[in-house]
């Protein structure tokens, strides 16, 4: 049966289930993690997952296997790999420390606070706005995070040159199209035509390709040739950076060679909550993803989640309230910390929570025109893809990076083959005024030079009880991949899955703004929409896929279980 066929066929033994009493256990019904003894990738491209387990066999670390892994994905995964892109990675090493690699994307010197806008206030669409063309891209922060990463925690035992040279293979080579890849190229045709190196590569010209083909990208092989010999500071001072920037001259963009010289990936420190006993690990500023997910956990504490049921309208109106409270924080108090106060501390303390929990009712919904933003105490002292990798001694890492949207600005950089990000949209445009992905985003996170826009990536991981990790998750699909993350964990701790099971089950979502639930296909029964309904919760038009997630298990004898999700491609693979 394909991967398409079983994550139907396990979607709608979801939905069937969704009509069984709560303490009636489904589990059998899930499809089994993949297992691995010693070493696994959890990615969603079967190639680059490939790539890491092998990585590992010849002595590399998780690191060194999570850096070939992303640079396969730029080659392999379009949409969302990338090398014009930017994100996190997370890392808990084998003696427990951990830290969270910052390679964000920055706002070029050029961006101002109303770049966005015309003369009369409103904002800018298409071509010279942030969602699409030149002026849409920060400067790309992922050679610069995965250098980075490799000079201080890779092996030592792997080269550079090593690392980037299958990804350089498959460019050069090629390698078969899916279907889904195929007609996804085609379904984006009426941005990437407009741009003509990224109507050349992957819309052949006008020719479309097709399912089985053999796509090569040259462009994209020499740029990778290039770094596999000078390095990741070739994308940044060499030939690379200087056909990106004279690209954008010609095309009115606002990156420049200085841009580029000037980028820096940033060491930050994991922020850390707990959740019924269990330790949380996630991103801090400027992701908003480990501060949301902190804060819903720490209100649902006060609910016994476990005995409403995995799917109960219960739990899930009490899920959506919760949301609802923590995406208004975000959009008042989140943004990039070394350009605003964020207070971090106060957001995630569990007296906060209890605050933000009380206006909650049981059996009615609020409205988010009246649920604003809370008020923390005290002063602070301070499209997209995710893989996780976990190898033979235990260190794990979860990365989570993106150029945005699907194909980001649309824009191949001429001559290079690097799709470039529309990540200028993750700022506030126009604060107050919602973003590509509905998200309404406050003064804290308006566009200045050199700053980093506002995320929702989430990369975490969740130890047991005795502190040994238990399992790493992450996902892809904006402000979706919060609730993703959150809802796996809930799976995980509160309705005992494995990892595979608490990925593929249904999810719901709620951002404060648009003030809606979103559901998925076949992801409610009707009588559990219809009491949602009774309490006065509002429904999105149509059902959606909410994100795609990839995570990695350690079960209590050590063996390593990866998961990929059902609405999505991808294979995990180990030894």
């Amino acid at each position: 049966m394909s991967t398409k066929k079983l994550g139907t066929y396990f979607v709608l033994i979801a939905f069937l289930s969704s009509f069984l009493p709560a303490n009636i256990k489904v589990s059998a019904a899930w499809r089994e993690p993949v297992r691995a003894r010693k070493a696994i990738v959890a990615s969603q491209h079967e190639l680059a997952s490939k790539i890491g387990a092998d990585i590992m066999k010849r002595g590399g670390n998780a690191v060194d296997a999570a850096i070939a892994v992303g640079l396969a994905l730029a080659v392999v995964y379009p949409e969302a790999g990338n090398l014009g892109g930017g994100g996190f990675m997370l890392i808990r090493f084998k003696d427990g420390k951990t830290t969270a690699i910052d390679y964000r994307e920055m706002a070029p010197a050029a961006a101002t606070r109303d770049i966005f806008v015309d003369k009369s206030g409103n904002l800018i669409k298409g071509e010279g706005g942030s969602t699409i063309g030149y002026r849409a891209s920060g400067v790309p922060g992922t050679p610069a995070g995965f250098d980075y990463a490799f000079k201080k925690y890779g092996s030592g035992k792997i080269k550079w040159a090593d690392l980037v040279d299958p990804a350089h293979k498959l460019a050069l080579n090629g390698y078969r199209l899916s279907y889904r890849l195929a007609n996804l190229f085609k379904s984006y045709k009426n941005n990437l035509e407009k741009y003509a190196d990224s109507k050349k590569i992957f819309l052949n010209n006008g020719n479309f390709h097709e399912e089985g083909a053999l796509f090569k990208q040259p462009e994209l092989a020499a740029t990778l040739a290039r770094m596999q010999k000078q390095g990741a500071k070739e994308f940044y001072e060499g030939k690379t950076a200087e056909l990106i920037a004279a690209d954008m001259k010609v095309n009115k963009g606002l990156i420049t060679l200085e841009d580029l010289k000037n980028y820096e990936p940033k060491e930050r420190t994991p922020l850390r909550g707990t959740y019924r006993g269990h330790e949380i690990i996630s991103m801090p500023p400027p992701s908003s993803g480990g501060i949301v997910l902190l804060q819903v956990l720490n209100m649902l504490e006060a609910y016994d989640i476990r005995k409403m049921g995995y799917n109960s309208a219960e739990k899930y109106h009490i899920l959506a309230e919760t949301l609802r409270r923590s995406f208004a924080d975000r959009a008042e108090y989140m943004a990039d910390p070394d350009f605003a106060d964020v207070p971090v501390a106060q957001l995630i303390d569990k007296s906060y929570a209890a605050r933000r929990r009380e206006s909650i009712k049981n059996n009615k919904a609020s409205s988010s025109k009246e649920i604003g933003y809370g008020k923390p105490l005290g002063k602070e002292s301070m499209d997209t893809t995710h893989y996780t990798v976990v190898d033979a001694e235990g260190t794990v890492v979860s990365n989570t990076y993106t150029i945005n949207d699907l194909y980001g600005s649309a824009v191949t950089a001429k001559g290079t083959g690097v799709l470039l990000n529309d990540e200028m949209d993750d700022f506030a445009a126009r604060p107050g005024t919602p973003n590509l992905f509905g998200l309404i985003q406050g003064e804290r996170n308006k566009v200045e030079p050199r700053k980093r826009p506002l995320s929702s990536m989430t990369p975490t991981i969740v130890l047991r009880k005795d502190g040994s990790p238990w399992f790493a998750v992450g996902a892809r699909g904006g402000p979706r991949i919060i609730t993703a993350v959150l809802q796996t964990v809930i799976n995980m701790i509160d309705h005992d899955m494995h990892i595979q099971a608490a990925i593929d089950a249904p999810r719901i979502h709620h951002q404060w703004f648009p003030d809606e639930i979103i559901q998925e296909p076949f992801g409610l029964s009707p009588d559990t929409r219809n009491i949602l309904e009774k309490f006065g919760h509002n429904f999105a038009a149509r059902p959606v896929n909410i994100a795609s997630a990839t995570g990695i298990e350690i079960d209590e004898k050590g063996v390593r279980l990866g998961a990929i999700d059902s609405r999505s491609d991808g294979e995990a693979i180990g030894y």
